[in-house]
C-alpha cells in the first residue's frame, strides 16, 4: 500500500505539475491547472468558488478535464445553463468531503474498513472510496467507478484528489 502511494505521489508531480504553493486555496490549484478548467467552469456556473475558498478544510476528488469529456456535450453543456445551476451544485458539492483527507488518511481509513469506506459529501449524499487490483476508486451511488489517478494536491485550505470520471449523486 506505501508503495501504491508513492507510485500515485510521483506520477502527481510528473503529470500534474504546478508551482502551487500552501497559500493557494484549492479553487486556486484548480485555477492554476489547465487540466481542471472545465472543473472550473463548472464551480463558476454553479456558484461555487467562493464557498470553495473558505477556510475548509475539504477534500476535493477532482474531475479533469478529460473526465468531464465522457459526458454527453449536450448534457454537459445544458448543465452549465443557469437554470441548471442547483443541479450543477449538486453534481459538484458530491465531489466534496468536509476535513482534510490525505491519500495517507484514505489508505488508513481503508484498511480499518477492510477495503472500502464511505464518506459524506457536502451534498449530504455518501460516496463509496474503495481498493480494488491495487488502485483506489470512488463508487457513486449510481454503482458507478472512477479512478484515483493523482493524490495530494496540497491548498491552504484542503486537499485535492485527481479522479478520471466525474461521479454522480441521485
Amino acid at each position: 500500500m506505501k508503495k501504491l502511494i508513492l507510485i500515485l505521489t510521483m506520477a502527481l508531480t510528473f503529470v500534474y505539475p504546478s508551482n502551487v504553493t500552501a497559500q493557494e486555496t484549492i479553487v486556486d490549484v484548480a485555477v492554476g491547472n489547465k487540466n481542471f478548467s472545465t472543473l472550473v467552469t463548472a464551480l463558476k456556473a454553479a456558484n461555487l468558488v467562493t464557498a470553495l475558498q473558505g477556510d475548509g478544510p475539504f477534500t476535493v476528488f477532482a474531475p479533469t478535464n478529460d473526465a468531464f469529456a465522457k459526458i454527453d456535450s449536450e448534457t454537459l453543456s445544458s448543465l452549465l445553463e443557469e437554470k441548471n445551476q442547483k443541479a450543477l451544485a449538486n453534481i459538484l458539492t458530491y465531489h466534496v468531503v468536509p476535513g482534510k483527507l490525505t491519500a495517507t488518511d484514505v489508505v488508513a481509513a481503508l484498511k480499518k474498513g477492510n477495503g472500502a469506506v464511505d464518506l459524506k459529501a457536502l451534498n449530504g449524499q455518501v460516496i463509496s472510496v474503495m481498493e480494488k487490483d491495487g488502485k483506489i476508486w470512488l463508487k457513486d451511488t449510481n454503482e458507478n467507478y472512477s479512478e484515483i489517478t493523482a493524490t495530494d494536491v496540497m491548498g491552504s485550505n484542503g486537499v485535492i484528489h485527481v479522479i478520471n470520471a466525474v461521479v454522480m449523486p441521485k
